[in-house]
């Protein structure tokens, strides 16, 4: 096994560990309201939230593609004369 998939059974094992030892019922606050749950439902939710935003976060940047090939003729070093005039004035 890889070390990656390693690390995510033994958090897994230690997420439910954790849930499993808090089920009781406790009061929270959340803005004017006043709710009564399982502390089993409130770190379960916090645990899925978490796991959405670091696949969010963590996942590449996708890259758009610009159709056929793109050139910039301006900066094309290799070939002579490619400097404008006020480019060569300067210069000498």
């Amino acid at each position: 096994m890889r070390i990656k998939t390693i690390i995510i059974v033994l958090i897994t094992i230690l997420l439910t560990v954790v849930l499993m030892q808090n089920t009781g019922a406790v009061y929270f606050n959340f803005l004017w309201a006043v709710f009564r749950m399982s502390k089993l439902v409130v770190l379960l939710f916090v645990a899925i939230i978490s796991f959405v935003l670091g696949v969010l976060v963590g996942r590449p940047k996708r890259v758009k593609k610009l159709g056929g090939d793109y050139t910039d003729n301006a900066s094309d070093k290799s070939t002579p004369g490619t400097l404008s005039d006020d480019d060569k004035d300067y210069i000498n």
